[in-house]
């Protein structure tokens, strides 16, 4: 599987960022295969990779997929929105996650104005590139027709 983009770095958080997720957060030791939230799907939270590998996609897109590594925060958009997620999420190794429902990560945010800029830029990336990553489907679909 490979990656596009900036090696999906778009999705990094700071130490402190991460530093906060993981003390306000719930930690879970996931298996290989574990869905963590799914296209279309109702918002749950925020998602910090502690420790191994979640590829991110849209469906029937596989050549958009991005694997995402220790210290990327997944489920911004549908978080911040309380709008279904646009993407699937799901491990792609044993994998530690460190997990926040939307209200506890918007609080987090509304405590902390440094964090939130920082959450916001990384909304701005990954929700310019679900845009694009829609568009292509789009037209896809569109030539099916």
């Amino acid at each position: 599987m490979k990656s596009v983009g900036v090696k999906s770095n778009i999705l990094k958080a700071s130490d402190e960022l991460k530093a906060s997720l993981e003390s306000a957060g719930r930690r879970h030791e996931l298996p290989s295969a574990h869905v963590l939230f799914g296209e279309d799907g109702e918002t749950a939270g925020a998602f910090l990779v502690l420790k191994g590998k979640v590829v991110m996609g849209i469906r029937n897109l596989p050549e958009l997929d991005r694997v995402f590594s220790a210290g990327s925060l997944l489920g911004l958009p549908a978080t911040f929105t309380g709008r279904p997620y646009s993407l699937t999420a799901v491990t792609v190794v044993q994998s530690d996650i460190i997990h926040l429902p939307r209200e506890e990560f918007l609080q987090l945010m509304r405590e902390r104005p440094e964090l939130c800029r920082e959450a916001t830029d990384m909304l701005g990336r990954e929700v310019t590139f679900i845009q694009s990553a829609l568009t292509k489907r789009c037209r896809q679909m569109a030539e099916v027709s």
